[in-house]
């Protein structure tokens, strides 16, 4: 392993050999503007079996449980910039131009209004659960950001536990981590005083 991470060409002559794409990987990096990865569908190339483009009606989006609740949102967790799956490089997301923090909230400013929230606020984040039990983040700060009303984001995995273990696709396994119902409380003076214990260092 030390051997391909002392120097990065040979972890590109890997994934040559397995990715007949990329022939030519070190040759080709070194060109200014770097070089284009061919994809059949944007030649309009459909490899079906009648060769033609095939579209699937989605039924829906009606598949989450309704919500009786006018102050419920769904809260989607999301990557930032500077991080690879769970791997977080730095607490940069120049995405979204959140810099130096994890611990925040995106909501639309509709949704900021109806909750008489401020950018920079602190709220608990409680999740709707069906089990009884309680999953909480607590002192998430505010940040405006344009997204759909009835919806929010937050970081994972800083926002993981908000997810119930039964909320999953029960073909794929996936969990439900785009759709987790939630509402926004104030948080107590004791919260608000102090950082959220999910702010990476």
């Amino acid at each position: 392993m030390e051997w391909l991470v002392e120097d990065y060409s040979r972890i590109r002559d890997k994934i040559e050999a397995v990715f007949p794409i990329f022939q030519g990987f070190n040759a080709r990096i070194k060109v200014p503007g770097g070089f284009h990865l061919a994809n059949a569908a944007s030649q309009r190339i459909w490899k079906t079996a009648n060769g033609r483009a095939n579209f699937i009606v989605f039924p829906g989006l009606d598949e989450d449980e309704h919500q009786d609740n006018p102050d419920a949102l769904w809260l989607s967790t999301i990557r930032s910039h500077d991080q690879y799956n769970t791997t977080i490089y730095t607490n940069n997301d120049r995405y979204r131009g959140v810099y130096n923090q994890r611990d925040v909230l995106f909501v639309n400013a509709n949704e900021m209004k109806k909750r008489g929230l401020a950018p920079d606020d602190r709220v608990d984040v409680h999740t709707l659960s069906s089990d009884g039990i309680e999953r909480v983040i607590r002192g998430f700060k505010v940040v405006g950001y344009r997204m759909p009303d009835g919806c929010c984001a937050a970081y994972y995995p800083e926002a993981n536990p908000l997810l119930p273990l039964y909320a999953y696709d029960p073909l794929s396994g996936t969990p439900s981590a785009k759709a987790i119902p939630v509402v926004l409380k104030r948080p107590s003076s004791a919260t608000a005083e102090r950082p959220s214990a999910s702010k990476v260092p």
